[in-house]
């Protein structure tokens, strides 16, 4: 490198010296234009670079001092060049990274130790340039110098993968295979004993507080509610729509395939469970004994938690070759082994508008495998189960809620090792059933609840086949009277724009639900029938009761529907809320999403958005004017717990953020004594016509004691 190029190189490296410094210690100020974002992205393809470079720069170093380097002109040059160049390179390098790290899903501890190790990496290498020709600079520093950089490279590259790959990026293909102590079964939690350690395993490492890919957490329950960048991880109760699964089931070559090619994989098992703990909506908190004995969840989780087969189940076929249950693991079908080492397999079938009868012809492969299948509410049809007749080492069969008749019971007959037979729900017959259970000679428990068939024909069927336990839910004999449980609603979100249509539904077949609009108790005689054609357009309270004969009727439902005509096409918030309760940010008061009350519930730990030791403050802008005429607010209060209404809202419109003026206020009363609960406030006023809205919300104070503010949406209309 000649004379002028290596004044410019140092020049240079001066420079780089001092805007790092001041990168790295006000990188949390930085905002990044659009245009500077694929510099910064260029990080990991020219890390490699200077980490070559300077390692061999400080080798050549160290031996520059042996006799004949030391007086060899060119070795010396090229040496002192090589040094410089690396530098510079980490340099560029380093200013890449910061640059990359402004951007979603780097945060944590583990991204403020790469930056000040990638930092320290290049103000040592600057200082070994700058001082390696001075008199006292001898082959002992030389060494001790490369000693250094050397390992402040090795940790650099050590949490550099852990932001790229995880944390347990090195030892991940080993402890994957690892599985948690077992746990008492009666105390064993679903999620947390048998999903989360899945998690655990394959995904967190990626998806974690200091890693959140895709802005995805899956650390705990309040990660997994809450979803990623890409939206919410699963919808409960739909396996075919849930983004988890789908991505799962992606082909490995697939850029979004998860876990990434070349990470461990989920097994066949863990794909089950994850897709059986979706399908049955078990939640977060219920317990693996709660499930029924013949669940096929529970009977993996069980195998799961201990997988010791027991000698009276072991079977006599041979086992399925694991490439083909693989290839049968699609979305809508999942198949897993009973336990480990078993060669027993447990078939579940999804998706009423996906199912054909092809589901079940592809499974011919396995037929001799095959012991459990789950056909729920799916549209199996007398048809199709000749395709089940094939199964010949069937020992469970759910046909709950499908469209089987008697006709087609005649198929499953020739199943000789069926134990267990769910038929609730379907059109069967009494006398049709009768005929069948004579030839199904193993058959020990029947569910046949909510059929055509009496209670008077089950006692007498009860009678003829002692040896069969029958299953017929509960039956009503005017002796013991239960009450009905509340209405529900099916509706996504209770927020709404111009209008929208009441979904209302109750789990027990026959109930008649009864509504009001105005406020008043829905009665059995005048309130009117709900029959899924009410439409609102503009705030309502619903009140419902479900009523049945024979029952006591339920308590009243309350659903508070609220209208938002307009959503801003932009929002910024004023002040920082409350490091408690972030929710989504500014975008947290226009997503149609209503908070819960109660600490447990996902909906009030993701949904609600607080301030306490400032005002609650955000600009609103429209990319065309709207026309305002009202503004509401959603808010929780919580006197027990300090959670208060705002003190006072004000509403401020115009044409932009620096013209706007005062439009109106709302000041709430205090809350009672122990009051508990949500309210909407709304305010109305002269039509004005806005492009910009700023709203400032200011928390309760109490003498000194400022009390916390918690607003989870915003009405405009």
């Amino acid at each position: 490198m000649n004379a002028k190029l290596t004044q410019a190189g140092e020049r240079i490296l001066i420079i780089f010296n001092i805007f790092i410094l001041f990168l790295v210690l006000f990188t949390n100020e930085l905002v990044l234009p659009y245009w500077l974002q694929p510099a910064g992205r260029l990080h990991t393809l020219v890390l490699h670079f200077p980490i070559v470079i300077l390692l061999l720069a400080l080798g050549m170093d160290f031996f520059r001092f042996r006799p004949g380097n030391n007086a060899n002109t060119f070795y010396t040059n090229f040496s002192r060049s090589l040094l410089l160049t690396g530098t510079l390179l980490a340099g560029i390098t380093v200013i890449m990274g910061l640059f990359l790290s402004r951007e979603e899903g780097y945060t944590g501890d583990t991204l403020l130790w790469h930056k000040w190790m990638g930092a320290a990496l290049f103000f040592i290498a600057s200082l070994i340039y700058w001082l390696r020709n001075k008199k006292w600079y001898n082959m002992r520093i030389a060494g001790v110098n490369a000693l250094i950089v050397a390992g402040v490279l090795i940790m650099t590259g050590h949490y550099g993968a852990a932001l790229t790959h995880g944390d347990n990026f090195i030892m991940q293909p080993i402890t994957a295979t690892f599985t948690k102590a077992t746990v008492p079964l009666k105390t064993a939690v679903i999620f947390a004993d048998v999903i989360q350690p899945i998690l655990e395993r394959k995904c967190v490492s990626c998806h974690n507080m200091h890693k959140l890919k895709g802005e995805l957490a899956l650390t705990d329950s309040i990660g997994v509610m809450k979803g990623g960048k890409s939206g919410k991880l699963f919808v409960p109760g739909n396996t075919a729509i849930s983004l988890l699964l789908e991505r799962v089931h992606l082909s490995l070559d697939e850029e979004k395939h998860m876990p990434p090619s070349g990470k461990p994989q989920l097994t066949g098992e863990e794909i089950a469970l994850l897709s059986l703990w979706i399908n049955e909506e078990t939640g977060f908190n219920k317990k693996v004994i709660a499930l029924p004995v013949n669940d096929s969840l529970r009977l993996m989780a069980t195998a799961l938690l201990y997988p010791v087969i027991d000698s009276s189940a072991i079977f006599g076929f041979p086992a399925a070759d694991e490439k083909t249950i693989t290839k049968l693991n699609t979305n809508y079908r999942t198949i897993a082994h009973f336990a480990k080492q078993s060669p027993a397999l447990d078939v579940n079938i999804y998706n009423r508008d996906a199912y054909s009868i092809k589901q079940l012809e592809e499974l011919i492969e396995i037929k001799k495998q095959v012991v459990s299948l789950n056909l729920n509410k799916l549209p199996v049809k007398d048809a199709d189960l000749k395709s089940i007749s094939q199964f010949e080492n069937l020992r469970r069969l759910d046909l709950n809620f499908s469209d089987v008749t008697d006709n087609g019971l005649n198929a499953l007959t020739s199943l000789k090792n069926l134990h267990t037979l769910s038929l609730s729900g379907t059109r069967i017959t009494y006398n049709g059933l009768k005929e069948k259970l004579v030839a199904l000679r193993k058959l020990k428990t029947i569910s046949i609840w909510n059929t055509g068939i009496s209670v008077q024909e089950i006692t007498a069927l009860q009678h003829a086949f002692k040896d069969i336990t029958f299953i017929a839910g509960f039956s009503n004999d005017g002796m013991d009277t239960l009450k009905l449980n509340s209405p529900q609603v099916k509706n996504n979100t209770l927020v709404f724009g111009e209008n929208i249509a009441v979904l209302l539904r109750h789990p027990i077949r026959g109930v008649e639900i009864r509504y009001t609009l105005d406020g008043t108790e829905p009665d059995s005689i005048h309130a009117p029938i709900f029959e899924n054609n009410t439409i609102i357009s503009k705030n309502t309270k619903i009140k419902a009761k479900a009523y049945k004969a024979g029952w006591f009727s339920s308590d009243i439902a309350e659903f508070d529907f609220l209208k938002n005509t307009f959503i801003p096409d932009s929002v910024r918030l004023l002040y920082p809320l409350n490091g408690n309760h972030q929710a989504e940010g500014a975008n947290t008061f226009f997503d149609t999403r209503l908070g819960a009350m109660g600490a447990n519930n996902p909906a009030w730990a993701n949904f609600w958005a607080g301030s306490r030791s400032n005002d609650l403050g955000l600009v609103a802008f429209f990319n065309k004017p709207i026309t305002l005429s009202s503004f509401g607010l959603h808010f929780m209060v919580e006197e027990e717990t300090g959670i208060y209404p705002p003190d006072i809202v004000e509403i401020w419109g115009g044409e932009n953020e620096k013209q706007v003026k005062l439009i109106a206020s709302i000041k709430p009363p205090l809350p009672k004594k122990k009051d508990k609960l949500l309210k909407t406030m709304e305010v109305s006023f002269k039509p004005l016509t806005v492009s910009c809205l700023k709203i400032i919300a200011k928390p309760h104070v109490d003498k000194k004691d400022r009390k916390l503010l918690l607003v989870d949406e915003m009405f405009l209309n």
